[in-house]
């Protein structure tokens, strides 16, 4: 225990129980720290690009995850360190505001964190380097803005929008379909998109999954599709032209609230009381009845002698109904949901052109399918799959689709992919370097050079020299001054990205390069680590 004395000769305690703490200062901090973010960026390395490799993670309670997608993979990566936490929280915020680039991000921030080392290693203070990369970052997002093309797109033409949507599924393990899956994203958010606002509401997009079939079976429904079937199995299964009450109150007898009990001691009294209950029930359907409802959709169950009496009433009805379906439902079929049944007036009726019921596959899986809503903003898209690995791969995929053509819609400019934009920071960035005479200006050619990580990594994945086939990319964009000049990774024979249509989002990419460099300022900050005794 380190002892002190203050002033007037009391002894306080600085640190308690100072000898049982572990201690990093200085330069040894910050070196463990360092390696700490470059570990877990080399474990994302190998997951860019179109040819990069899955990981597989076991939960503790048994569950496999297969994925490519950066942020899933940190997330259910148990990492102890406190810096890799930073690197999940890095991944995790990309996800979040973009949705795209998870894997990029870390990648950058870990070959951040290596030129930093070498820097650190030669003398340079690391609050010089922060300061160095915060300018580099600064150049390197204005020359994206300056290098960023345009492009126009509407409702009739949605091309530009597929194509970018297919240069972020190229990466994930569903590239065989990704024409068609980038297609239903597109189509999706167009459905949901408020253009005149640029803003995408994307809970209005509900994604389904059901095991059998195959990836190419996967759909975009224009209505809402609900893992449930008719409550009664001689219910019809389609309906034209639903109009459809959406309740929230049970098909039962009021219960009273306090507790009670009932004496019955004659028949007469028990014929009473039974002849009581059917009448509640045949109200309750009468009701439903009466304001021209022709499909019942009720968030609990039913008695059996309601759903009997529904049965014969010819009122098809459906039961347990999540409440986040019933609101999407509502939203779709412009209905109201209804709490009590003297509420029920017509004008609360939401209306559909078709309500069917499908069966699937040898199974008695059936599902309701609610089309040709008289509101289209809400969709949804049905993935089939061989296995439940696979579907969650694809709705992590189709995730980042949707992020993508929402941003898009938002924000319409583009860069260049495969590594193109990367390259052209890069030159940028080493070309201003020259202006800057302090010690800062080895920061800033330290910046330049772990931007080309990103597109050194691509190369490798590829199976390409990755040293020869940048240096010929980076040679092929100062001599042409063309910024469309990337990696080929998939062996087309060009390396004009334009020609290959690979696009990504203009705010994807700064968002990339700010974050990125944020947490590596934030980490060479640290200069001191003290962390309680393990026992």
């Amino acid at each position: 225990m380190a002892l002190a004395f203050d002033e007037y000769g009391r002894p306080f305690i600085i640190l308690r129980e100072q000898e049982s703490k572990s201690r990093l200062r200085g330069i040894d901090a910050q070196k463990a720290n360092i390696a700490a973010g470059v570990a877990v960026s080399r474990i994302l390395r190998t997951s860019l690009g179109p040819k990069g490799m899955d990981k597989m993670l076991q939960s503790p309670d048994g569950d496999i995850t297969i994925t490519n997608d950066g942020a899933t993979i940190l997330e259910q990566m148990d990492v102890d360190n406190q810096i890799g936490k930073l690197m999940v929280e890095l991944s995790r915020s990309q996800d979040y505001e973009i949705g795209d680039g998870t894997t990029g991000v870390v990648v950058m921030a870990g070959a951040l964190l290596e030129q930093a080392e070498k820097l650190l290693e030669r003398g340079i203070h690391s609050i010089r380097v922060a300061e160095g990369f915060e300018i580099s970052s600064r150049i390197a997002v204005d020359h994206l803005e300056r290098i960023a093309d345009k492009f126009d797109f509407s409702t009739t033409n949605i091309e530009p929008l597929v194509q970018t949507c297919m240069t972020t599924l190229s990466s994930k393990i569903v590239n065989r379909c990704k024409r068609s899956l980038a297609e239903i994203a597109v189509k999706a958010v167009m459905a949901v998109a408020d253009l005149e606002r640029k803003d995408v509401n994307l809970d209005l997009i509900k994604v389904e999954g059901k095991v059998g079939g195959k990836l190419e079976d996967t759909e975009l429904i224009y209505g809402i599709l609900v893992d449930k079937d008719m409550s009664h199995p001689q219910m019809p299964k389609e309906i034209n032209d639903a109009k459809i009450a959406i309740l929230t109150c049970p098909f039962e007898p009021p219960k009273p609230k306090t507790k009670h009990k009932v004496d019955i001691d004659t028949v007469e009294k028990f014929q009473t009381l039974r002849k009581q209950e059917q009448k509640y029930f045949d109200d309750m359907v009468q009701q439903c009845k009466d304001v021209g409802a022709t499909l019942v959709i009720c968030q609990w169950g039913f008695d059996d002698e309601a759903n009997h009496l529904l049965m014969h009433r010819n009122l098809p009805a459906v039961r347990w109904v999540g409440g986040v379906e019933l609101e999407l439902i509502a939203i779709a079929t412009g209905g109201r949901i209804v709490p009590r049944f003297q509420e029920l007036t017509p004008d609360k009726l939401g209306k559909a052109g078709l309500v069917r019921e499908k069966a699937f596959g040898t199974t008695k899986d059936r599902m309701l399918y609610i089309e040709h809503c008289a509101n289209s903003r809400a969709v949804t898209i049905f993935i089939r799959g061989g296995n439940k690995m696979m579907i969650e791969e694809t709705k992590r995929s189709l995730h980042d689709a949707l992020c993508v053509a929402r941003n898009l819609i938002r924000n319409d400019s583009i860069v260049y992919g495969g590594g193109a934009a990367e390259i052209s920071c890069s030159i940028a960035v080493e070309a201003a370097a020259d202006k800057y005479p302090g010690v800062e200006q080895y920061a800033i050619r330290a910046f330049a050079d772990a931007l080309d990580a990103v597109p050194m990594a691509l190369a490798e994945n590829s199976g390409l020299q990755p040293i020869e086939t940048l240096s010929a990319v980076k040679a092929q964009q100062i001599k042409e001054n063309n910024h469309c000049c990337g990696i080929d990774c998939n062996d087309t024979g060009t390396n004009d990205m334009r020609d290959q249509n690979v696009f990504e989002t203009l705010i994807g990419k700064q968002q990339q390069i700010l974050l990125a460099t944020q947490v590596v300022k934030m980490i060479l900050k640290i200069d001191d680590v003290i962390s309680p005794s393990e026992y």
